[in-house]
């Protein structure tokens, strides 16, 4: 369970008027591409307009993702755990996928405020209506339901491709297994499908994404409303792919253009929250998902940290996370200190005025005070980190313990007979084991898992798979 909230009205008592807040969410952006983190050129492209809204707000150097993607989008909607709710792993289709009904997400907190609110991109947490964003919580979205990965199917038919084809007749058919549709909803209307996934529309993502969220920040900022906007951008989700405007723009290939394009739309949201005149009461964070990603050859950068997402080495925990909210967060600082996303889903909530659930366990602590450099530290100290549904290892301050070892998502987890122990400050890329000098720091690591591990007895995890509607044991 997290630690004790050292402030736990933070939040409420800062502001006067609710703050609207604006969700960068990148998918699978690495440590090492940004130019702040040390990428930028030496990726082939500069990213100026993200570098500079880094040095207006806070920048974290130890913010912590789940290792997959819908976990990750999990704990941010619910501030648990994905163990707790069944969507500790992308789901392989087949059985109800992604967050039950009986959770209450962040959308629905906020909305219940008075919060205009919209998604756009992917959301993969639910391909049944039921469990859309716009039955979550969400005024309106636009994007698809499940995964990038799909754009492949309907290539794997095509003779033109530089990809050997399978054939229609062991390949993919729609009559099996349907291309993913791209959806336009409203809450309280039928969705309505306006596309299917496919290579062209995965190169129009980004800009699509960016024109409607534009035009949602513009119109609810002229209604006086507070909003939330959560931009779900689609890079750099394999295949990473840019949009024609950037492909051969920075003359340095297909991953330096999408970089350029991630720079540029990021870009184009900041000058939205400018223009309708709502800056200084805007929260705007930007952030990833997950680690880099890990296949040939949309390999990612992970910066100084070792390993792939899908594992719970460094490169998969850490993603680059920036906050800013002006006159309220200090500008240009920058912290080392453990943040965790389920935490966002607590904060974000109660600087909304939102009550937090009391029914349930939240893992997710308040850290507004420590956004706010009201305190030095964050109001966590570690956490579990599962992969799948397998508690892999243990972060503690500057210290990590293994308890399974996996380095690339290919590789097989292998259960150790005694834990890793990693001093992070020392040893950036996990190549020292000091359990046998530093095995004090397995007492408070094993504090943080018998806790968790209590609380999962005491509230009884939902399977995955599990139908709506779910109500938990009593």
């Amino acid at each position: 369970m997290p630690e004790q909230e050292k402030h736990p009205e933070a939040s409420r008592a800062t502001v006067a008027r609710k703050p609207n807040i604006v969700l960068m969410l990148t998918d699978n952006l690495g440590y090492g591409e940004l130019g702040v983190y040390g990428g930028g050129i030496l990726r082939g492209a500069p990213t100026p307009r993200i570098d500079t809204l880094a040095s207006e707000g806070t920048r974290l150097l130890n913010f912590n993702v789940e290792a997959q993607c819908t976990p990750s989008r999990s704990a941010l909607m619910t501030g648990r755990f994905p163990i707790r709710s069944g969507t500790y792993q992308v789901p392989r289709g087949g059985v109800p996928e992604g967050l039950t009904t009986w959770e209450m997400t962040l959308a629905q907190l906020l909305s219940a405020q008075g919060y205009a609110t919209g998604i756009w991109g992917k959301w993969h947490l639910g391909s049944a209506e039921a469990r859309f964003p716009t039955n979550r919580g969400f005024d309106e979205w636009y994007g698809i339901p499940r995964t990038y990965s799909e754009v492949f199917w309907p290539s794997l038919n095509d003779t033109h491709s530089l990809w050997p084809s399978v054939g229609a007749k062991q390949g993919w058919d729609p009559n099996l297994v349907p291309a993913e549709p791209i959806y336009e909803a409203r809450n309280g209307e039928q969705p309505r499908k306006v596309a299917e996934l496919d290579l062209d529309r995965r190169r129009a993502m980004e800009k699509e994404i960016t024109t409607r969220a534009i035009e949602f920040i513009k119109r609810t900022a002229h209604s006086g409303k507070p909003f939330f906007a959560y931009v779900s951008f689609s890079l750099f989700h394999m295949p990473t792919l840019p949009n024609p405007e950037f492909a051969g723009r920075t003359g340095n290939g297909d991953w330096a253009d999408c970089l350029a394009e991630m720079d540029y739309r990021t870009g184009q949201i900041l000058d939205a929250i400018k223009e309708a005149g709502v800056e200084d009461n805007t929260i705007v964070i930007f952030t990833s998902d997950n680690g880099p990603e890990a296949t040939h050859p949309w390999e990612g950068d992970s910066g100084p940290w070792r390993g792939t997402y899908f594992t719970a080495m460094e490169a998969s925990l850490r993603a680059p996370f920036t906050i800013r909210w002006p006159g309220k967060i200090p500008a240009g600082r920058v912290s080392n200190e453990i943040v965790h996303i389920v935490d966002l889903f607590t904060t974000l909530a109660r600087v909304g005025g939102a009550d937090i659930p009391q029914d349930r366990p939240i893992d997710g602590v308040d850290q507004m005070a420590f956004f706010l450099a009201q305190q030095e530290h964050s109001n966590r100290e570690g956490f579990p980190a599962y992969v799948a549904d397998r508690l892999q290892a243990v972060k503690w301050r500057n210290w990590k313990m293994h308890l399974i070892w996996q380095e690339n998502m290919y590789d097989a987890p292998q259960r150790l007979p005694l834990p890793k122990i990693i001093n992070l400050l020392t040893d950036l890329k996990e190549e020292r084991d000091v359990l046998i000098h530093d095995g004090w720091v397995t007492y408070p690591m094993m504090k943080i898992v018998n806790e968790f591990e209590e609380s999962l007895k005491k509230f009884p995890p939902i399977k995955m798979g599990t139908p709506d509607p779910y109500q938990p044991p009593k």
